[in-house]
């Protein structure tokens, strides 16, 4: 066990999806796995483990930000033998061609955290996905007709920005939408040689102003959702 999870050994699949939401976790778990049981739950962030397909798979919630998932994606590469990690969470669309409920798979992440200091590299870490991964989720989502954006986002470490247009200058560079988590998730996972991706689906539009609501995020965005599971 560790400070935040504690589930026994090996309680955990080689593949975990990693939503934000402990309860979109729970909503994965119960409407999508088979044979699934409660594995971790300290501070309610809850972890799953189940067949899918017959294929043994896991899903936990990393919370919000790059503290959080940071945390838990280290722990459970580290202690717990994870090879996999998919997150599977929101975003704030940049691109004016992105509409709500739209799907992202995160090339690359870009960051306004420091978080990459933790290496103390003579540079700036480009953090991106693994080839693999990405690869994968590209063709599960074209067999099951979901189109897919691919590209940049930027991990904010500020949700309630002061400068309320600092976002047209990462929209100026091609990013297509922001997020907390992926920047720490690729950086962890190049550190001790793990695999990673994000996929996202657009929950509100910087551009259009439009939104979902929090029971939308926790239930209705089932395309990434399978796009992961089909992994």
């Amino acid at each position: 066990m560790t400070p935040h999870i504690n589930a026994k050994e090996n309680a955990f699949a080689k593949t975990v999806l990693m939503p934000g939401d402990p309860l979109r976790a729970k909503f994965i778990a119960e409407n999508y796995l088979e044979n699934v049981s409660l594995v971790t739950d300290v501070r309610n962030m809850f972890g799953y483990t189940g067949e899918y397909k017959g294929n043994k798979i896991s899903v936990m919630g990393s919370g919000m930000g790059i503290p959080s998932i940071g945390i838990y994606a280290y722990e459970l590469f580290k202690f717990y033998g994870v090879e996999n990690i998919v997150r599977v969470g929101s975003c704030g669309a940049y691109s004016k061609d992105l509409n709500l409920y739209d799907i992202i798979l995160a090339q690359g992440a870009c960051t306004n955290s420091a978080f990459q200091e933790n290496y103390k590299l003579p540079g700036t870490f480009s953090a991106i996905a693994d080839f693999d991964l990405l690869l994968s989720a590209y063709n599960n989502a074209k067999n099951l007709g979901i189109t897919v954006h691919v590209g940049n986002v930027l991990s904010s470490d500020v949700f309630y920005q002061d400068d309320v247009d600092a976002w047209k200058k990462w929209q100026s560079m091609k990013v297509l939408a922001v997020e907390m988590e992926s920047y720490a998730l690729y950086a962890i996972a190049a550190n001790l040689g793990k695999k990673t991706l994000t996929i996202l689906t657009v929950s509100d539009s910087l551009i259009t102003h439009e939104e979902t609501t929090a029971e939308e995020r926790q239930t209705s965005f089932t395309k990434m959702m399978e796009i992961a599971l089909n992994l």
